[in-house]
């Protein structure tokens, strides 16, 4: 970055043969040094990615021949450069313009907001005037309703002088900050070019992933990388990305997993680096905002929460005692949290900023991968090159699945109608009308729609402008960023409003929770296409014949690929890990993955003889046999346990199915300790439940698969020596399931229609399960696969190479 900047910089500011220190956007300039007050996110809702595109279009195809779109600028004061693109310029009429889009009354716009656009315009213009020796300069704001497309335009004259000594104020402003930057990144680059080993040496199969990661960095390609459970991957693959960055350019490393258990991993490996070499290396776990919000019954502005009032005039200082403590260690989500109240500060919003400044982010897939993902955002708005690291990717096929998929309830439009003020009545009982003809033709719980209903889809977008008009009149209606689990975090955008959710002021909740849902289930219906399926559900205890029965509405992803390639294209490498990525080509499809991605199957370095893996025969455990099946299991349990006591695992395919077993079996073997697992266990009982698991203790665990036992969990020696799998995992057949089988196969690109959607996930919940018992070269043990479906040919290519079946 500096040498382009050095080639083509623009003399605005203090001039200097010295090559700058540190470059910034202007943007990034402004926003550190202009924004001052509360955090109040209430100017809502703001518009789409695509309606501000479209705005930006609007205002700029208005404006006569000569006009100068996207005008690049840049320049330098002493040590610092900054650079970034002005909206448009008309140089007949000398007026430089910042376009902004916006929905609602621009009265309700808060003055930080302003004040923001006004300092990146005055930034803008003080090097355009530096540019081509203008003496003076007519700044324009530009304000696009989108809804009415009408402008609101506000102008200024500034004579060069005034707007260089502007722009040198936000510049002095910024240079302690980038100096301390400047020196990060170099102490950052001279250590990772040196970074050692944290161990004595790499444990078998570590080597070959790290070279694989490495390799691939530095060709900026895609690595999908196969290799089996407990041979570290999380430091075989975090220690070369870090390598491979200073050579790279490479300005951040996100580090995504599925579950809080992957991101333990990641800041575990980040802190055994600080502690062999201590490298000047920031590292940030990001939070759900569920789980670090300090006020979840207020609203996110300074009249409602004590940590959002004045939060830009104390989140300077905040910010420099975080990246300090950075130096002691990744910052986790209790670190960032103590220093945020130290300074009475939002913990949520504190680390999306020290996401900025961060060179290791730890996150959830969603960070990166949702419509609404930060990160992604911040890479794209400030040009960041950046390399991904995905932790246990298997997961992501179905994680983006529900990305990219929605559901809409009729009984949620029921309840915003029941509450709706008059204006919005008319637009909700439309939607309403379509959506009861279409539940009134329902003939069974479940019913396909070979595409989305006009009618229904046409009265969806009719209501959700009302609902968006109706918002943005109701001052102070909806105060946060959106919520974790249906739309993942937003970033606070200072053009336009944040994206609407959180504890209202004035609006009923049911008519908010539809709007939230309503919105989404309408981003989703505009990117409908032949990867997705839609449908109409009732609840099973209700019968076909009801009449005024209420339905959801179901957009279902089918295929994430052709949503995710944008964010492959937006990183300069990603390496996607797992123990259970096969067939490696079907999944590279299905995630949409480059074609010239590399393709790597790391061999196990365990032998045969540390894990005795025996198959049940005779014993059927699909749902019609299950009862039948309980006397074998009990059986099998409990004489392995009487032959070689010590901790086990026994994984089941349902919570009510592991019920049945674990009552047969203390029924018949009270002597035995259990344990179970329960439904919605939280953090803490479910650390409660492998702390259970010690070199003296004995006794079986319930499980169930592919839950929060399955993966993620490291047991070494003694702590586990066995594990039960009575479930083939295979994914319930039923009408949902067997149309995204019908889909992928009518695709003809992904391979078997069955395989993608039973088969293969099945097996690596199995896998994932059984990698839980043999963690080290010196580990032994016992693996007993109780279903007789595991004999067949199609399922033994697909499961461990290096397993060797024996008889029971």
């Amino acid at each position: 970055m500096p040498s382009l900047l050095e080639r083509n910089a623009v003399a605005a500011g203090a001039a200097t043969d010295e090559p700058p220190h540190y470059t910034v956007a202007v943007r990034t300039l402004c926003e550190f040094t202009a924004k001052r007050g509360d955090l109040d996110l209430r100017f809502t809702p703001s518009p789409t990615a695509q309606e501000g595109i479209a705005g930006h279009q609007l205002v700029t195809g208005r404006r006569p021949a000569g006009y100068q779109r996207e005008v690049a600028l840049q320049g330098r004061h002493g040590p610092l450069a900054v650079r970034g693109r002005a909206d448009g310029f008309d140089p007949a009429a000398g007026r430089l313009e910042e376009i902004k889009t916006h929905k609602g009354p621009l009265a309700r716009q808060p003055d930080n907001h302003r004040a923001l656009h006004w300092a990146q315009l005055k930034v803008y213009g003080a090097l355009l005037c530096a540019a081509q020796g203008r003496c003076e300069l007519t700044l324009a704001l530009v304000y696009l309703d989108v809804a009415s497309g009408r402008e609101t335009v506000l102008t200024e004259r500034w004579p060069a002088a005034d707007l260089q000594a502007f722009w040198q104020q936000q510049a002095e402003a910024f240079i302690a900050w980038a100096l301390q930057e400047a020196a990060h990144r170099d102490a950052r680059k001279t250590a990772l070019l040196t970074l050692a080993f944290p161990h004595p040496s790499f444990r078998q199969g570590q080597r070959p992933l790290a070279e694989g990661v490495y390799k691939v960095t530095r060709a900026g390609r895609c690595l999908l990388a196969q290799a089996p459970t407990g041979i570290g991957k999380t430091m075989a693959t975090l220690f070369p990305q870090l390598r491979a960055m200073p050579d790279q350019g490479l300005d951040k490393l996100f580090f995504l997993t599925a579950k809080t258990s992957g991101r333990a991993l990641a800041l575990g490996a980040l802190r055994t680096l600080h502690s062999a070499s201590a490298p000047p290396l920031r590292g940030l776990e990001l939070v759900a905002r569920e789980k670090s919000c300090e006020h979840p019954d207020k609203a996110c502005h300074g009249a409602s929460c004590p940590l959002a009032q004045g939060f830009y005039d104390r989140l300077p200082t905040a910010r420099q005692a975080a990246v300090a403590q950075a130096a002691q260690g990744p910052l986790d989500g209790p670190t960032v949290r103590q220093v945020a109240l130290a300074h009475q500060v939002c913990p949520y919003y504190l680390g999306q900023e020290l996401a900025r400044w961060a060179d290791v982010v730890v996150g959830d897939y969603n960070h990166f991968f949702d419509l609404h993902a930060m990160l992604f955002a911040l890479s794209q708005a400030q040009g960041w090159r950046v390399a991904l690291l995905v932790d246990e990717a298997h997961n992501l096929v179905e994680r983006g699945r529900k990305m990219y998929s929605a559901e809409l309830s009729q009984a949620s439009l029921r309840a915003a109608r029941a509450v709706a003020p008059p204006a919005l009545k008319r637009k909700l009982g439309a939607l309403q009308r379509a959506w009861q003809g279409l539940s009134n033709e329902m003939t069974a719980t479940h019913q396909p729609l070979p595409s989305l209903p006009a009618d229904w889809l046409g009265a969806l977008q009719g209501a959700v402008a009302a609902l968006g008009e109706y918002f943005s009149d109701a001052e102070g209606a909806l105060a946060s960023s959106p919520p974790e689990g249906g739309a993942p975090d937003a970033t606070p955008d200072p053009d336009a409003g944040a994206a609407p959710t959180g504890q209202p002021d004035t609006v009923p909740p049911a008519l908010r929770a539809f709007y939230l849902e309503a919105l989404h289930a309408n981003r989703i219906a505009e990117l409908f296409d032949e990867h997705a399926l839609c449908d109409l559900s009732l609840p099973e205890a209700e019968l076909p014949s009801s009449t005024r029965r209420l339905s959801t509405m179901n957009l279902r992803n089918v295929v994430p690929g052709p949503h995710l390639t944008p964010r492959w294209a937006a990183a300069h490498s990603a390496t996607l890990f797992s123990a259970t990525l096969s067939p490696l080509e079907h999944t590279r499809g299905l995630l949409g993955l480059p074609d010239n991605t590399a393709l790597l199957a790391v061999e196990s370095p365990f032998s045969a003889d540390q894990l005795q893996v025996q198959r049940a025969h005779g014993v059927s455990t699909r749902y019609a046999h299950r009862a039948r099946s309980l006397p074998a299991l009990v059986q099998i349990m409990a004489r392995q346990f009487a032959e070689q006591p010590g901790n086990y695992l026994a994984f089941f395919s349902s919570h009510d199915y592991l019920q049945q077993v674990a009552a047969a079996f203390q029924a018949a073997h009270p002597q035995v300790p259990v344990w179970l697992q329960q439904r919605r266990m939280s953090e803490a009982a479910q650390q409660a439940f492998l702390d259970g698991y010690t070199e003296h203790s004995q006794g079986i665990g319930f499980a169930v698969l592919g839950g929060s036992f399955g993966e993620g969990v490291d047991l070494p020696g003694r702590r586990l020596i066995g594990a039960f799998i009575a479930t083939m995992g295979l994914p319930q057949v039923n009408p949902v399931n067997e149309r995204l089988r019908e889909r992928l196969d009518e695709l003809g690109r992904y391979g078997s229609g069955y395989n993608a959607v039973y088969l293969y996930p099945g097996l690596q919940k199995v896998v994932q399960a059984a990698g839980r018992v043999i963690r080290t070269t010196t580990d032994q043990g016992v693996l007993h696969l109780m279903d007789e479906r595991y004999g067949r040919a199609e399922v033994r290519a697909l499961l461990p190479e290096w397993w060797q079946f024996e008889r029971p």
